[in-house]
């Protein structure tokens, strides 16, 4: 490589560099947006997910007080349950 052909290359490089810092910036950021996406997303996951686990316990724990509770209709009590889960569904559907 002599001088005639080193003297072009220099402007040319001169000019990649700038291009290939934007570049890489616009890569970074759109990364960045999609860390925060995937982190919006999980937040949303684990929050439905912690939602569906109280409500398990909650009816967790009214299995286990029919079940060790005697005094009072086993019957009579599923019913209401009953009633009371159909009223649950109505509220999350709103």
């Amino acid at each position: 490589m002599g001088p005639d052909t080193l003297g072009p290359l220099i402007p040319i490089i001169a000019l990649c560099i700038p291009i290939v810092a934007i570049w890489t910036k616009h890569r970074t950021k759109i990364a960045e947006m999609q860390i925060n996406a995937t982190a919006e997303l999980s937040a949303e996951k684990a929050a439905q997910y912690a939602q569906h686990t109280r409500d398990l316990e909650e009816r967790v724990r009214v299995l286990e007080r029919i079940v060790t509770d005697k005094g009072f209709d086993t019957a009579t009590q599923i019913e209401a349950l009953r009633r009371d889960s159909a009223s649950l569904e109505d509220r999350r559907a709103q």
